[in-house]
């Protein structure tokens, strides 16, 4: 009946069984004259999702997850992962081969630092290190007297025997009806960027720059309409997109020329070098841009200038066309919300439903839309101990029985042509416990308290993350994640440079989509997330001294009202609940069918005090 076309449930190659490529590539290392090697989990742009081309980490350790790294020296080999990840890599790889250490605190520099002996030689790829990181591994060689080392080659790649091919997936067009505003309009804002940093010209490292820029859409990782390119902006003349020409149709192709050159990715060192020669000053993006970039442009005697993405902000901040856009695929989403909804509540009881088999249900209800080009990200359903692990991912071995007195958290997204979504929500299965209807109450509260938020213009995602925290910190609790992080239209549902978390210096623009995703894990027990995402609106206050902001909320999807304390609540955060519940029912009810009608007027019906 349900199935999920775009994320698989298969457990990946682990542990024991992948030992043997840690011995090859020892050996590969000792050929060079490496006394060791480090291998991040990255491509050359540093995304998020990467091609199977570039799962170095994945196919060497076993591990899996978005963040790590690891150092394979002689004797010894760590894998460097973050408080998310730690439960998983102990599973994944093979701990007689693998210490496994913080990726943060202490961070891997600290490890090579120690391990490292005078003289040693480690080895880096500096086409998937950013500049700051091949900095800071310098930096902890030279204090053991050892030597860093840029790789012409990577060694994984040499022992890798059945890798797979880079991606070749055709680009698209993204139309003026979905983007909004012309190429030619967007490099102008770019080469205004382009003169108050004062340089002259501006590498796109990230293709999501890329995509935005020149409106083109892709599909060379999962879950992000990403065609992997690069692209160079000069202060004055045409720019240059670098990419595969076998994924270009004639229509594509015309389309980039119309504001671009457009050439292969092997002429891109060329270009760049034929520039520098002249000793131009070239802008690169400290996140995505390869220390290979910069390695490239001083030795071609020009200056690499290194900072933000000026094109990070621009993309950031929807126009009129994307946020119309947003708003109409949060709408549809919404229908597919409900219909999921339901039937959870009508099936869940029986006890015969599965993580997974929500995670069917769901991608098929957004498939029934007739729109849907991806989920965002793979779904995240975790009922009872699962529901506690933040970024958990379900597959056949871990795949739980939802039951009666459990929680289910499901957190998914959609990409459409017109907008990216992202929603969590935690339903009650039977009867909930006190605890569980006291934390999810407050991680409401904390919620709402983000939604109604009136903020001056200028204000930081940091300056608001508290808002969310003030009623757990009450109890003495607290979430280890952001509140909430930027989205794409169409594009990554993680985008910067703005989040709401304690690390958010962005100033919040109108325009701005972020999400609000307070939550609550109790180890063993279960976990509460309630996610919305937010556009950052003009707020009207009468008498006002300040620009003034505030959100308006584009996800329409009920919150269980089975697991609220209405006591706990005040009059502000009933009235805001039963609001926003009027305005699901009103938005959603006419495109659903009889009995999904039914179910929605009694999840949105009015709580009373």
């Amino acid at each position: 009946m349900f199935e999920a076309h775009f994320q698989t449930f298969e457990e990946p190659e682990a542990g024991v069984a992948l030992t043997a490529r840690l011995a090859a590539l020892r050996e590969e290392l000792a050929r060079r004259k490496l006394t060791g090697f480090v291998v991040p989990r990255a491509d050359q742009q540093q995304n998020e999702y990467v091609p199977p081309s570039e799962e170095r980490l994945a196919w060497l350790t076993g591990f899996t997850g978005s963040a790590g790294l690891a150092v394979v020296l002689t004797h010894e080999a760590a894998i460097f992962v973050d408080g998310r990840y730690t439960i998983q890599a102990a599973k994944q790889v093979d701990a007689k081969a693998w210490a496994v250490e913080s990726l943060i605190d202490p961070p891997p520099e600290s490890w090579v630092s120690t391990h490292l002996k005078a003289g040693d030689r480690l080895g880096f790829d500096p086409w998937l290190h950013t500049s700051s990181a091949a900095e800071r591994l310098a930096a902890a060689c030279a204090k053991a007297g050892a030597e860093l080392v840029a790789v012409d080659s990577n060694p994984v790649d040499a022992i890798w025997q059945d890798r797979p091919q880079p991606p070749l997936a055709p680009v698209a067009v993204h139309s003026l009806q979905n983007a909004g505003v012309a190429e030619a309009e967007k490099i102008t804002q770019i080469k205004s960027e382009i003169a108050k940093l004062g340089v002259d010209a501006l590498v796109l490292s990230d293709s999501h720059a890329v995509a935005w820029t020149f409106n083109i859409r892709g599909a060379d990782v999962a879950h992000t309409p990403l065609p992997l390119s690069y692209a160079l902006v000069p202060k004055d003349g045409r720019p240059t997109v670098f990419i595969d020409h076998r994924k270009l149709s004639n229509l594509a192709r015309d389309h980039l020329e119309q504001s671009a050159d457009v050439r292969e990715p092997d002429a891109m060192a060329p270009t760049l070098m034929a520039l520098a020669k002249s000793g131009a000053a070239i802008a690169l993006d400290n996140a995505t841009a390869a220390d290979a970039l910069s390695r490239l442009i001083a030795s071609a005697g020009g200056k690499p200038v290194r900072g933000s993405d000026p094109i990070a902000l621009l993309k950031a901040v929807k126009n009129a066309t994307e946020i119309k856009g947003t708003r109409t695929a949060h709408r549809r989403d919404a229908v597919a919300l409900a219909r999921f909804l339901a039937f959870v509540d009508r099936e869940a009881p029986s006890g015969k439903l599965t993580e997974i088999d929500a995670v069917e249900a769901l991608e098929t209800f957004r498939r029934d839309t007739g729109a849907l080009k991806d989920v965002s990200f793979p779904t995240i359903s975790g009922t009872g101990p699962n529901g506690a692990i933040v970024h958990y991912r379900v597959t056949r071995k871990s795949n739980r029985r939802i039951a009666p007195g459990d929680l289910l958290l499901i957190d998914s997204g959609a990409q459409y042509e017109d907008g990216t979504t992202d929603v969590t929500r935690t339903m009650a299965v039977g009867e909930p416990t006190g605890e569980m209807r006291d934390r999810f109450t407050r991680v409401l509260r904390g919620h709402i308290a983000i939604a109604r938020a009136v903020f001056p213009d200028g204000t930081t995602g940091a300056q608001l993350d508290t808002l969310a925290r003030q009623y757990l910190w009450a109890a003495g609790v607290d979430f280890e994640h952001g509140t909430g992080h930027g989205v794409g239209s169409y594009l990554s549902v993680h985008e910067g440079p703005a989040r709401i978390s304690k690390l958010g210096t962005t100033p919040l623009k109108r325009g701005m989509i972020l999400s609000n995703e307070p939550g609550y894990y109790k180890t063993d027990g279960f976990g509460i997330r309630i996610e919305n995402l937010e556009l950052v609106v003009a707020a009207d206050i009468e008498g006002a001294e300040k620009s003034m902001n505030a959100f308006e909320t584009l996800t329409l999807a009920p919150i269980d009202r089975r697991l609220i304390d209405v006591a706990m609540l005040g009059k502000d955060e009933l009235d805001w609940l039963n609001a926003y519940h009027a305005r699901v029912r009103a938005e959603v009810r006419p495109a659903l069918d009889e009995a999904t009608k039914a179910w929605l007027d009694q999840a949105t019906a009015e709580l009373k005090a």
